[in-house]
């Protein structure tokens, strides 16, 4: 397949260039306070009475999801490099997503559980095939030398409008069960009543109208590639074209070793995402207030942990970011599946079991918070620097299909982390054993990490003799 393509116009606008760091600013909350820290909990330790099977109903929803994902995404991102322009793309799958998201308002505690359900899927779909056709515009939009900063900026971006809209309803609409105040000790906004989940299920149509707001910058001055093929055309081609990427990639032994690499442990990287939150639900008894607030606290860590990310990527590496973060999830995993009541680290160190009354009021609660910050520290740049790793190892015209690719890579498989979470803790009654399982994918991973080369030079970067 030919390289000789123009590098990344140079003329792209700071404008520009903002508008497609906020496309994570719109995203991130969907993420921060529906599958995370808010909804997902809710989901399991208040819409049914059973939070053991919730748990792993919430699970299989993720599971669902990530097949469909690994699926479609490669097929989508070739049918987009024929088609040329993403924006269409990305404001069809907005019209989903929103949808979707507004629906959740209805999962009241009692309801069938299917709906949200459904609609969770859908939203996660949406996100994931939006977040596709967005990666795929930044080679076009910075230099090779630029993409890890700029990728961890818009990551760190992210964290941060996810922060903002977690803080809002944890201050401002989130009420204790008991006495129907917020933590600041004021009325739910727009009388939204806890003991039914109201303040849990506004975050549904909430992340919605974030994400439809702050995803026009994007499309008003992102500049986007010229409209190619008609669509019909478009898909008979890039399905043409997948087949040849797929064959291509046994002559690019790096970029294969990376994807394989980045599928195992994004698998555990997900899984932490998905059921954390839930996980520490289920273990304390926390309602949104906890959940919320140990959210804020991860994302204020994220923040900053990204914007370093940023700088430290462009001097030492994609790969070299990658692998310190990855030690630091696994050192938080173990740490939190060591973590108990009356003990943490498998019991060798002994805590108080006392209760000190108010937020986090248990030692072991305090010892969760501390893996979770090291959580923080890592989940940004571990996915930051990946997608600057795929940004620098590709031309502008592959960039569809490969970030197609990159998306099945960090798919394919999460089905299986997601999946053995389940099966574990159906067979054994046990949370503590399903998240063990996360360590498996997360090492082997780095170990296949760390003997990839850093990425190649872009393709039409390249000297030509």
């Amino acid at each position: 397949m030919s390289t000789d393509h123009p590098a990344p116009d140079p003329r792209t606008s700071r404008l520009g260039i903002w508008g497609w760091m906020l496309f994570d600013w719109a995203a991130q909350p969907f993420f921060t306070v529906v599958t995370t820290f808010i909804f997902g909990p809710y989901f399991v330790a208040r819409m049914t009475e059973d939070p053991v099977a919730a748990q792993a109903a919430w699970s299989n929803m993720a599971t669902v999801s990530s097949l469909l994902i690994a699926i479609l995404s490669p097929v989508l991102g070739s049918i987009a490099d024929e088609s040329g322009s993403r924006k269409p793309w990305i404001a069809f799958f907005a019209v989903i997503k929103v949808a979707s998201l507004a629906m959740l308002w209805f999962a009241a505690p009692g309801s069938p559980i299917i709906w949200p359900l459904l609609f969770m899927v859908l939203a996660s779909l949406a996100a994931e095939f939006s977040i596709v056709f967005n990666d795929s515009m930044m080679p076009r939009l910075v230099s090779e030398k630029e993409v890890g900063r700029i990728s961890n900026i818009a990551w760190g971006l992210g964290y941060l409008g996810g922060m903002l809209v977690l803080i809002l309803v944890v201050a401002l609409l989130a009420g204790d069960p008991q006495s129907g105040r917020t933590i600041i000790g004021t009325t739910p906004l727009f009388g939204l009543d806890p003991t039914t989940g109201e303040d849990s299920r506004v975050t549904g149509p909430l992340s919605a109208a974030w994400y439809l707001i702050f995803i026009l910058p994007m499309f008003l001055f992102t500049p986007d590639a010229a409209k190619g093929l008609p669509l019909r055309q478009a898909i008979a081609s890039g399905l043409c074209q997948l087949r040849g990427t797929i064959g291509e990639l046994k002559h690019r032994p790096h970029l294969l070793r990376f994807l394989v690499a980045r599928m195992l442990y994004q698998d555990g990287v997900n899984g932490l995402l998905i059921l954390g939150g839930a996980f520490a639900a289920g273990m304390f008894g926390w309602a949104t207030i906890e959940i919320g607030i140990y959210g804020i606290i991860l994302n204020v860590v994220a923040v900053f942990s990204c914007i370093a990310a940023g700088w430290v990527d462009r001097a030492i590496g994609s790969k070299t970011v990658v692998i310190i973060s990855l030690t630091l999830l696994l050192t938080a995993t173990v740490g939190i599946i060591s973590t108990s009541p009356g003990n943490v680290f498998f019991g060798l160190l002994p805590l108080s079991a006392e209760d000190s009354g108010g937020l986090f009021g248990t030692a072991a609660e305090k010892a969760y918070i501390l893996f979770g910050m090291l959580i923080g520290i890592a989940f940004g740049p571990v996915q930051a620097s990946s997608r600057s790793y795929m940004a620098r190892s590709v031309s502008l015209s592959e960039a569809g299909r490969y970030f197609g690719i990159y998306a099945l890579s960090g798919r394919a498989t999460s089905f299986l982390a997601t999946l053995s979470f389940s099966v574990a803790t159906y067979a054994t009654g046990s949370a503590h054993v399903g998240m063990a399982t996360l360590t498996i994918f997360l090492s082997a991973g780095l170990v296949l990490l760390i003997s990839t080369p850093e990425p190649k030079t872009r393709p039409e970067e390249l000297p030509t003799s």
